[in-house]
């Protein structure tokens, strides 16, 4: 049985054909598999990333509140201590500032007053 040479390249031609074509296929495959892999790496990396970066601003807004909180209460203290300061040069403001130091010695001792 003789085969003619043009059938015998025609089915080399398609299997070879076939065989490109699964490995074309398989090749699309891993890269198709390869960058889905990336995707979820970097989708997962986002994720904790906002994650830290929420916990951040949540700690520094909280240390912001209390210096906030500390300020506005050293504020106070300054505007009291401030107008208490102001009375004392005031009409009658060394009269006040004793009974102030009334308050703050107790009865038991002596007091001398400078004058």
């Amino acid at each position: 049985m003789v085969r003619h040479p043009s059938k015998i390249n025609l089915s080399q031609e398609r299997y070879l054909a076939s065989v490109i074509e699964k490995n074309y296929k398989d090749q699309d495959y891993f890269v198709s598999c390869f960058f889905l892999v990336i995707k979820v790496c970097f989708s997962v990396l986002a994720i904790v990333s906002l994650i830290k970066l929420g916990y951040s601003s949540k700690v520094r807004l909280t240390r912001l509140r209390e210096i906030q909180d500390s300020f506005l209460y050293e504020k106070s203290r300054f505007s009291d201590l401030s107008s208490r300061f102001d009375h004392l040069f005031s009409f009658e403001g060394e009269q006040r500032f004793m009974k102030d130091q009334d308050q703050m010695i107790s009865r038991d001792i002596i007091r001398v007053i400078w004058r």
